[in-house]
């Protein structure tokens, strides 16, 4: 019963934690306030998290882990344009937006922050490669493609937009990068 009463705790801790993002930012966010949202003292928040910063890494991380996927259509064209739009909508939508936000700021460079941004990409690489292993197989996409540096083609427009430009990126300019990544993989630029 303890360690279920535990997950309970924990999974109210990082929803107060990604509410009090969205509403504060991370400026003004608290562990005090996150403490006081999921209804419980902050020395159980302190107990799991010694700082606001690996609250919020595992807060976000946890979301995001299940909001990421590229469906398995057949159609590998189609099927990561979705995948890309899914992923803008959600780094512009309600949870995303603030962690830009903080990565924009100095929090960015904070260790917590930077190991959080890595274990982030990395299981998006997950995802990517399980499909590409798919395109590879049924002759969508050249053997020998690397979903590291697929990856790293098909999501830095993305990144540059929100990070450097400050714009949110439409539909159309998803479809347009996710077409951009797969011409330089046929053309074995990703090898």
């Amino acid at each position: 019963m303890t360690a279920r009463r535990g997950e309970v705790v924990r999974q109210a801790v990082l929803a107060a934690a990604l509410a009090e993002l969205a509403e504060r930012g991370y400026a003004d966010l608290s562990v005090e306030h996150v403490a006081v949202r999921a209804g419980v003292h902050k020395t159980t928040v302190y107990r799991r998290w010694p700082d606001r910063e690996s609250l919020l890494t595992d807060a976000v991380l946890e979301q995001a882990a299940g909001d990421f996927a590229i469906p398995d259509t057949g159609d590998v064209d189609g099927d990561l344009a979705v995948g890309l739009r899914a992923l803008v909508a959600w780094l512009t939508g309600p949870t995303g937006r603030p962690l830009v936000a903080m990565l924009r700021s100095d929090a960015g460079r904070l260790p917590a922050v930077v190991q959080a941004r890595r274990r982030f990409l990395a299981a998006r690489a997950q995802v990517l490669a399980r499909r590409l292993a798919s395109a590879v197989e049924a002759g969508q996409v050249p053997a020998g493609t690397r979903p590291d540096v697929f990856l790293a083609t098909l999501v830095a427009p993305v990144y540059l937009d929100l990070l450097v430009l400050d714009r949110d990126p439409a539909p159309e300019d998803c479809d347009r990068w996710a077409k951009v990544a797969l011409a330089a993989a046929r053309a074995h630029l990703l090898a």
